[in-house]
């Protein structure tokens, strides 16, 4: 099952926000996220979205798009099989590429994506939801979000593209490393 519909979320400020939360299944809705998300300086790997689009079509994960008033300004995608071996041996999905156009921040989005996968999850049997979050300061938002909304960490320490750094291994300091968290659902 494909979940889509309404989400409301509360922003922090209080105020509540309506995300439609839609399942993206199309190239023309992919080229869509890719220019909306290139317009803010935020670019991904040649084929990328299509990459994510057979990954979906073979079942291995679903891409999410929030709407605010029909407006597209978010997405995320809950992988059914990660690529972090310890979400994988404990069957953990894992909601991964979250982001929100800067200027629709702190209105909920993040959240309703973050509650629609957790309901979409917990609908199918499972029990636990995992999120990576990088360890800059860009990423500050999301790492007080993620707390507050139950995520802790998953205690196997910082990761450098989904594999454990060991003490005393140097790993550059950029998107790909990251804190590992996991919430009960």
């Amino acid at each position: 099952m494909i979940h889509s519909g309404l989400i409301e979320a509360s922003a922090r400020d209080g105020a509540k926000s309506s995300a439609e939360i839609r399942n993206l299944t199309t190239r023309h809705e992919m080229d869509e996220l890719r220019l909306l998300f290139e317009g803010v300086g935020f670019y991904k790997p040649e084929g990328y979205y299509e990459r994510c689009l057979e990954e979906q079509a073979e079942g291995r994960r679903i891409i999410y798009g929030a709407n605010l008033d029909g407006v597209l300004v978010g997405y995320c995608m809950l992988n059914w099989k990660p690529k972090y071996h310890f979400f994988r041996k404990f069957g953990i999905p894992e909601i991964q590429d979250l982001n929100v156009v800067p200027i629709y921040r702190r209105k909920g989005v993040a959240k309703a994506l973050i509650a629609n996968c957790e309901q979409v999850a917990k609908g199918r049997g499972h029990e636990q939801m995992g999120i990576g979050v990088g360890l800059l300061s860009d990423y500050g938002p999301a790492q007080r979000l993620y707390a507050r909304l139950g995520y802790i960490p998953d205690g196997c320490g910082v990761t450098y593209d989904r594999n454990p750094v060991v003490h005393g291994e140097f790993r550059p300091i950029d998107d790909d490393l990251c804190l590992m968290m996991v919430k009960d659902i």
